[in-house]
């Protein structure tokens, strides 16, 4: 069984994957933002659902659009 890195194919890069590294920066930006404006809220809950939610669509949706399918040789 041989297993390989996974291939990521730079020139794929498109308006999608653009679009979802801007969600995975605002969601940077805004738990950055929201513990410098509200000192206190830095572990509160609902700053992290939120931003989880645009990290994490960021980071799997632009691994996902780069990813380039194995070529298997038979």
């Amino acid at each position: 069984m041989k297993f390989d890195m996974i291939k990521i194919n730079r020139k794929k890069f498109n308006i999608f994957t653009l679009l979802l590294l801007l969600s995975l920066l605002a969601g940077i930006i805004f738990y950055i933002s929201w513990v410098i404006r509200f000192p206190n809220a830095w572990a509160d809950i609902g700053v992290y659902s939120l931003t989880i939610i645009f990290v994490l669509a960021g980071i799997l949706g632009i691994l996902i659009t780069l990813y380039e399918a194995p070529e298997e040789n038979i």
